[in-house]
């Protein structure tokens, strides 16, 4: 575990006009960790999320990368820095583009990058971990299925080269068996590219699987957290999330 964490949120609180979405809050995500954000909707996780990337300035606290200060005055500077500090998000909904190739979509990942060379071998390494995606290559992305499309929009963020990835609500939508072919990515992304994950999920029982570490969301606040293998033992989580 690193010293200093890779992301880390201060007494963070962020408002949509008078509703304040989120109160106070610390969340600490290590290097090389996956972190699970997990709570019913309207607990604020997207807006954590939000805050991170700076789609929402925040109105009290300070969100640090690697122990600096990256919550700008202006929250599109914050994002376009984030990008080039190897921050990359997976938004809830997916956003496929749907009248690109599968191809050009994952390409979309690499705009920012100059190294057409490791761009190639990237995208191979992107088809090798999703073999149906090499499958469509050449299909549009309004033709694939949700899980498809799931895929997709996490091998455009691996084309970025990112060290933190952000992933909104990964399982929405998708069938059950594409939920576990995408947590299994999910880990390999993690364990074997050594990349960071910071994962939002109302699928409480996959993320604390995939996790090391939980925060309970409830209304704003971090009502609960810790290891995640200890959390699914609690009585309260698995009442309100695990269906126990």
């Amino acid at each position: 575990m690193s010293a200093i964490p890779h992301l880390e949120l201060c007494a963070v609180s962020l408002c949509y006009d008078e509703v304040r979405a989120l109160q106070n809050v610390n969340i600490k995500v290590p290097t090389g960790d996956i972190v699970a954000l997990i709570g019913a909707n309207g607990a604020g996780k997207s807006s954590a999320l939000r805050a991170i990337t700076g789609l929402r300035r925040v109105a009290a606290g300070e969100v640090r990368l690697d122990g600096h200060i990256i919550n700008s005055p202006s929250a599109q500077e914050q994002t376009h820095a984030l990008v080039r500090q190897g921050v990359v998000m997976v938004p809830e909904g997916r956003h496929v583009f749907p009248h690109m190739s599968i191809k050009d979509n994952l390409l979309m990942g690499a705009y920012t990058r100059r190294d057409p060379a490791r761009i190639a071998s990237d995208l191979e390494s992107v088809c090798e971990r999703f073999p149906r995606l090499r499958e469509r290559f050449h299909q549009h992305g309004s033709s694939l299925s949700g899980g498809e499309q799931q895929m997709v929009a996490i091998g455009r963020a691996l084309m970025a080269r990112p060290r933190l990835l952000l992933l909104d609500e990964p399982s929405l939508g998708i069938a059950p068996q594409v939920v576990r072919q995408i947590a299994q990515s999910l880990v390999e992304i993690n364990r074997k590219d050594g990349i960071t994950i910071v994962l939002v999920e109302q699928n409480s029982r996959m993320a604390m699987s995939l996790s090391s570490y939980t925060y309970v969301l409830e209304t704003g606040n971090v009502a609960l957290e810790g290891p995640s293998r200890e959390l699914m033992n609690n009585d309260h989580i698995k009442r309100l999330y695990l269906g126990g």
